[in-house]
C-alpha cells in the first residue's frame, strides 16, 4: 500500500514539474500529433456516424458529413422513423424530410428546420469533432500555464482554453493524458454558478487518418447528472 502511495506521489511531482515546463501551445501541439499527425483535419472531407442514447428519449442516429474545403456539411438524422435532412453549402441551406427536398412551410416549421439552426449543427459538430485541432481557430485563447489535475481518480495534464467576445464566452478545460496526450475529457462553465457541463471521452475510432474519441458522455458539473452519451462510428 506504501508502495503504491509512493509511486503516485512521485507520479504526482513529475506531472507537476513536465506542467511548470510545457506551454499551453506546446501540450496542444502534442495532442493534435496524437490525433492527427498527418495534419488532414485543414482538409477534411469526410463522412462518419453518430449515435445519440439519452436516458429518457429515442435513440437518434446521424449521417454526417464535413467538407471543409467546400465549406460543406451535412446532417441525415433519424428518429421516430422519420429522416431530416439539413445541409449547409458555404452561407446557403437546403432541407429535406423522408427524402421530400421541398418540404412545407409548416413541415419544417414543426421539425424546427431553419438555417440558423443548420448552422448551429455545422458548428457545433465541426467543433466537437474538429478537436483538439479547432482549439487552433482564430479568436481562441490559450492559457499558456498547464496545470494538473485528479478527475476521476486520474491525474491528467490541463489546458484552459477561453475565447474572444465575437466567439464566445464560456470558459473550457482540456485533459489530456500525461504519457500519450490524447484528449480524454473536456469541460466548459458558462457565466452563471454551477453552469456547464463535463464530457468524458473513451475509445478511438480513426476517420480519414484522424483518431477522434468514439465515445462521448456528458454530465452536469452542477450534479453530475448524466445527460447522454454520443457514439461514433465509421460507414461500412
Amino acid at each position: 500500500m506504501m508502495k503504491n502511495r509512493t509511486f503516485l506521489l512521485v507520479l504526482f511531482i513529475s506531472m507537476a514539474s513536465f506542467s511548470q515546463e510545457v506551454t499551453g501551445d506546446e501540450l496542444l501541439e502534442q495532442s493534435i500529433q496524437f490525433h492527427d499527425p498527418n495534419n488532414n483535419w485543414e482538409t477534411f472531407h469526410g463522412e462518419f456516424l453518430v449515435a445519440m442514447e439519452t436516458p429518457k428519449g429515442t435513440l437518434r442516429k446521424s449521417n454526417i458529413k464535413i467538407n471543409l474545403r467546400k465549406q460543406y456539411f451535412s446532417v441525415a438524422a433519424s428518429r421516430y422513423s422519420v429522416v431530416t435532412k439539413q445541409v449547409v453549402s458555404k452561407d446557403a441551406c437546403r432541407f429535406a424530410i423522408n427524402g421530400n427536398t421541398k418540404p412545407s412551410k409548416a413541415l419544417k416549421e414543426k421539425y424546427t428546420l431553419n438555417c440558423e439552426r443548420a448552422k448551429m449543427f455545422k458548428n457545433y459538430y465541426t467543433y466537437l469533432y474538429g478537436l483538439p485541432m479547432k482549439l487552433k481557430d482564430a479568436g481562441t485563447i490559450i492559457n499558456q500555464k498547464v496545470t494538473t489535475k485528479t478527475f476521476k481518480g486520474k491525474e491528467y495534464l490541463v489546458l484552459k482554453v477561453t475565447y474572444s467576445k465575437e466567439v464566445g464566452k464560456d470558459t473550457w478545460y482540456f485533459y489530456f493524458d500525461p504519457k500519450t496526450y490524447a484528449m480524454e475529457v473536456y469541460q466548459f462553465f458558462k457565466e452563471a454558478k454551477n453552469s456547464g457541463e463535463y464530457i468524458l471521452l473513451s475509445g478511438l475510432e480513426t476517420i480519414n487518418g484522424i483518431k477522434m474519441p468514439k465515445n462521448r458522455a456528458w454530465y452536469y458539473n452542477k450534479d453530475a447528472g448524466y445527460l447522454g452519451t454520443d457514439v461514433l462510428s465509421k460507414i461500412k
